[in-house]
């Protein structure tokens, strides 16, 4: 097939419009299109010309090549040129009446000729009519409809022997024009077609008639400005029928039986394929294939768009029946004799562009890692493009397509991003508030630091002078007064003690230690009353760690005189100790009476205490939230105070790294 080497490529993919919707993956019969980074892009050179991308893309980001320009160039150039428009043009035309307007128009363009394909039909008709009768002939594949030859040259081309050994009606009536009018006229084919353009060297342009309407729209050429025109010879006969279902058949005058076993009529993308892969097995055997890529070419993808296939299939119809009525049969048979000079004689050859199909196990590995393990895992929705998940598998694996392209694959991947944003979330919060509580402390300790440091010294004097006081009288009225002040002022120093304990930036002196050990004698350094039950629960695979085992003595210390003034009544004391590779994790919890939902953030705020009053500082939880966090861990609290929503208690969750220079 003479393939017209100026165009590489039919169609495109504009970027920006691609909504990612794998719509043209699915329309396309030879999945020549391939998805890079969530973009569909045109293989060009798997690519049949067929348009139905172009056609299905409701944001029209799949289009083809204008020639437009290079047409109104080739007009002004001064050369006899024709417009051969295609028969379908009765049905994307029908709005402008008499079809004589229309080619009013097509002159006022500045055409020298405008004739019909329609006679190139009827010349190729009669040699497929010749072949059909020709009972010796091994069966025959139409080929008129280059996407069809493409189609059978690229990935069925065990079947090149079977296609008709004849060229298109547009080529043939190309051939005749040049014939009648000299070799010097340039053809431009004008039709419903995008594969067109790149069929034959015969023609110099091919146009679509959405291309026509834009010169039109262009030149401001409006059907009541023109002068109503006859198209010029060679006129045509039943070549009109021809863009329609069966039209082949009948321009061959085969009458349009059901019964007939020795014709097979298949269009559309799916069923043309069916037709030929029944074919080349063998399971259908018949004379002739009349295939057609489109659903005939009335429904070709250079046609308007949303045009309605059986209305255009009638308009098509009554333009041929009314033209068969109006034909001067004699002057018809005397060009169909002269066109008997035309070689109307094609060639094809096989350009085998069949994919390798990879080994059943990289299929089976694609699909494991989009959560498909077993057959019942294939939903096979078709949401990718592909018919079956087995297909996109073999379409990942031959890098036409991506694993995002499954829809229940890219949902569990969305599942999976959000809980992991509602973690990260999360643990902002958290960092949020721990920044916040580490700013207040900040505060609280310089405050903290300036007041103990101005109290320190009278204190000091008065707990002196007191306790001399106290030694040398010897009334014991005044002893009981004096010993109330010694008291009081002891607890004023041991407050002012905390402050500067909770203020200062100790050092973190670690040494490896043994936690069980450390827990253990931790609890030997409090008071348990008989109604408190302890119990130590420690699942440790590695009980050392790296801590300054003075300060955390007082973390632990302080967290279990709480819990035991938790629980005045009685209760149970858990310890649990467990342990991850990098950290370990203690958790002190009590089954006292909780704390309340509106305290739960106030507890590491100095001063802030719900015993009381003259039974705590406030100063305790801050202190130990302090010496955790030099340690490079955290501490967490939960806690219920209503009955109604469960077991009472309190538990603290401190998690040490195990070694916090690390």
């Amino acid at each position: 097939m003479a393939h017209n080497s100026k165009y590489k490529q039919l169609v495109f993919t504009v970027k920006d419009r691609c909504r990612v919707c794998y719509t043209c993956v699915r329309e396309c019969p030879v999945k020549a299109i391939k998805i890079i980074n969530g973009q569909a892009e045109v293989i060009s050179e798997r690519c049949i010309g067929c348009g139905n991308c172009v056609r299905v893309c409701s944001q029209e980001a799949k289009v083809y090549l204008k020639l437009t320009d290079e047409v109104t160039g080739l007009l002004k150039s001064g050369k006899p040129v024709a417009a051969c428009l295609a028969p379908s043009f009765a049905a994307e035309f029908h709005s402008v009446g008499d079809y004589r307007r229309l080619v009013g128009m097509v002159r006022a363009l500045g055409f020298t000729y405008v004739t019909e394909v329609a006679f190139g039909a009827d010349m190729v008709a009669r040699s497929y009519r010749q072949k059909y009768d020709d009972g010796t002939q091994k069966g025959v594949i139409s080929s008129d409809c280059p996407a069809i030859v493409y189609y059978v040259e690229h990935f069925q081309p065990d079947l090149i022997d079977h296609l008709a050994p004849y060229v298109s009606p547009m080529v043939a009536a190309s051939r005749y024009l040049k014939h009648r009018y000299g070799s010097e006229l340039e053809v431009v084919f004008i039709g419903p077609c995008i594969a067109k353009k790149a069929e034959s060297d015969d023609i110099h342009y091919a146009l679509t008639f959405c291309e026509l309407r834009e010169m039109f729209a262009k030149a401001g050429i409006n059907p009541e400005d023109v002068e109503p025109s006859e198209f010029d010879p060679p006129h045509a006969a039943r070549g009109a029928i021809f863009p329609v279902s069966h039209g082949m058949l009948q321009n061959m005058e085969i009458a349009d039986d059901l019964t007939r076993v020795d014709v097979v009529v298949a269009e559309g993308r799916r069923n043309f394929m069916d037709a030929l892969n029944e074919y080349s097995k063998g399971t259908l055997k018949v004379n002739h294939l009349e295939l057609l890529c489109c659903e005939g070419c009335i429904m070709g993808p250079g046609m308007s768009k949303n045009g309605n296939k059986y209305h255009r299939r009638a308009l098509v119809s009554a333009y041929a029946e009314e033209k068969m009525k109006k034909l001067n049969v004699e002057e018809w048979e005397n060009e169909m004799e002269c066109a008997k000079e035309i070689d109307l004689c094609n060639s094809f050859v096989a350009r085998d562009r069949r994919l390798v199909s990879p080994s059943n196990d990289k299929v089976a590995e694609v699909l494991f890692q989009m959560g498909k393990n077993d057959p019942s895992d294939y939903l096979n929705c078709g949401a990718c493009g592909y018919d079956s998940c087995i297909e996109h598998a073999i379409a990942i694996v031959q890098g036409l397509a991506e694993n995002e392209m499954c829809l229940p694959y890219s949902i569990e991947k969305l599942h999976q991003s959000v809980e992991k944003l509602n973690i990260s979330n999360r643990e902002l919060n958290k960092a949020r508030e721990a920044l916040k509580q580490s700013e207040k402390l900040a505060h609280m300790g310089q405050l903290s630091a300036g007041i103990a440091h101005e109290l320190n010294n009278p204190l000091g004097v008065i707990t002196m002078y007191s306790n001399l006081i106290l030694d040398e009288t010897t009334d014991e009225n005044l002893k009981g007064d004096l010993q109330l002040i010694v008291e009081q002022t002891e607890r004023c120093r041991k407050i002012v003690g905390g402050l500067l304990n909770f203020a200062r930036k100790n050092q973190v002196r670690l040494a490896e230690t043994h936690l069980e050990k450390f827990i253990t004698r931790s609890l030997q350094s409090v008071v348990v009353p008989q109604s408190v039950e302890i119990r130590l629960d420690v699942d440790l695979k590695d009980p050392y760690l790296f801590m300054d085992a003075d300060q955390m003595m007082q973390v632990f210390n302080n967290l279990e005189k709480n819990a035991i003034e938790a629980m005045p009544n009685g209760g149970v004391l858990s310890l649990k100790l467990r342990d991850k590779p990098n950290e370990v994790i203690v958790s002190v919890s009590d089954t006292g009476t909780g704390i309340a939902k509106e305290n739960i953030e106030k507890l590491f705020t100095p001063f802030f205490t719900t015993k009381e009053v003259g039974k705590g500082t406030g100063l305790g939880l801050p202190l130990c939230y302090g010496i955790v966090k030099m340690h490079k861990g955290k501490i967490t609290v939960h806690s219920n105070a209503e009955p109604k929503d469960g077991p009472l208690g309190t538990s603290f969750v401190i998690t040490l790294p195990r070694n916090p220079e690390n």
